[in-house]
């Protein structure tokens, strides 16, 4: 008990050192949960990804279609559950502000909701949407970021696909779960292809790629080369490959930027245990001459370590939960900031764990020096010492 009130009154000797001491902790793990929690979420939906949803696209890129006859080949091929597809849209809503972007996909109505079953919208919702061919359905975060509602007009002005659109909102859908991403429009396939044959007809009966639902997971990679095997020869061959291999192509596009993120977000706990360690040794250096009398009053080296230790250790734990409590306001901020960039983003459990033991690590270490020096000082030399 003495030795945790010196630990307080020691604490409190600094007042102001102590408090930027703890503040300066807390912004860097404030930080590191930031992009540790960034870095994660832009690889979400590879973990979100269903095992039993294959992707077929063009096997030279995505960008280029495939023609909407494989629909019917692809149903009959043994393994595939249902088959449906999507085309990338893009165009301009209002204009080309990074607020104002989200996926625009023209699905086929009919199927796009038994692929993904996460997705959740009403029986009436569904069947309007199937019927009316400038229908549009949105996701949850969307509809609260841009106030959509039933019956709303949405303009979109084409790039890829020229023209002025309307889509009327017949149908908002949510996710499952908090992993379901419900940032997305989803509009009539069937629309896009009637004006493309008047207008485009390049772009007339090609989808952009196909989403086939299998029996079993654990067939996906024979089903796989069964589809690629069957247009080995034709003008637009495929690849076909598993949700999570497909998400993680993209992921990997933009691997340079997610691995300098996180060298960044563990440099910051460098920082950390040199500022805390900076300092507890100014601390234990300031006073040599007390805790040799205290060792002359009959304090071992152990309660001198104790004392170094407690303090460090109180001043990492306190700024790095400081921080932890922060993380989560200013994480949820930046989410509602950029939903579509991120639709899923929330600080993991992994963060936390990380967050925690980092600030455990930093004060263990920054209190070792110190605390060997000071625990074996000759009672002598230290008397001698001037702080």
């Amino acid at each position: 008990m003495k030795v945790l009130k010196l630990i307080y009154k020691n604490l409190l000797r600094h007042k102001l050192r102590s408090m930027l001491t703890i503040f300066g902790i807390a912004i860097a793990v404030l930080a590191f949960g930031l992009l540790r929690t960034v870095v994660t979420a832009w690889s979400y939906g590879v973990d979100a990804a269903s095992a039993d949803r294959l992707i077929t696209r063009h096997a030279v890129a995505f960008i280029f279609p495939l023609p909407y006859s494989y629909k019917s080949q692809l149903e009959g091929i043994a393994g595939v559950k249902t088959v449906s597809f999507a085309s990338w849209f893009q165009g301009i809503y209002k204009d080309q502000s990074f607020e104002n972007f989200f996926p625009r996909i023209a699905v086929d109505p009919l199927t796009i909701f038994e692929v993904y079953p996460e997705y959740i919208i009403s029986t009436d919702q569904l069947t309007t949407f199937q019927q009316q061919r400038n229908s549009c359905v949105v996701g949850k975060k969307l509809a609260e970021q841009h106030s959509f509602k039933i019956g709303d007009i949405i303009p979109i002005t084409g790039d890829i696909y020229p023209g002025n659109w309307e889509f009327t909102v017949v149908g908002i859908y949510s996710g499952k779960d908090k992993t379901a991403d419900e940032t997305q429009m989803f509009f009539n396939w069937e629309y896009l292809n009637e004006r493309n044959r008047q207008t485009n007809s390049w772009a007339t009966d090609q989808v952009g790629w196909y989403v086939l639902q299998v029996d079993n997971p654990n067939a996906a990679a024979m089903v796989s080369e069964t589809i690629d095997a069957l247009y080995i020869n034709s003008p637009a061959k495929t690849k076909t490959e598993t949700e999570k291999a497909f998400q993680q192509g993209f992921v990997s596009l933009s691997g340079a930027i997610i691995t300098s993120m996180e060298i960044v977000s563990y440099v910051i706990i460098g920082i950390i245990l040199m500022v805390l360690a900076n300092t507890i040794i100014m601390a234990a250096r300031e006073r040599i001459r007390e805790y040799a009398v205290l060792k002359t009053l009959g304090f071992t080296s152990s309660h001198v370590v104790g004392l170094i230790a407690g303090e460090s250790l109180f001043i990492s734990m306190l700024g790095g939960a400081v921080g932890l409590a922060l993380t989560f306001p200013v994480c949820k901020g930046f989410g509602d900031a950029f939903p579509t960039m991120f639709p899923v983003f929330a600080v993991q459990p992994m963060t936390i764990v990380l967050s925690i033991g980092f600030s455990l690590l930093v004060g263990v270490i920054a209190s070792i020096f110190p605390a060997y020096r000071s625990a074996n000082m000759k009672i002598v030399d230290g008397l001698r010492q001037i702080g």
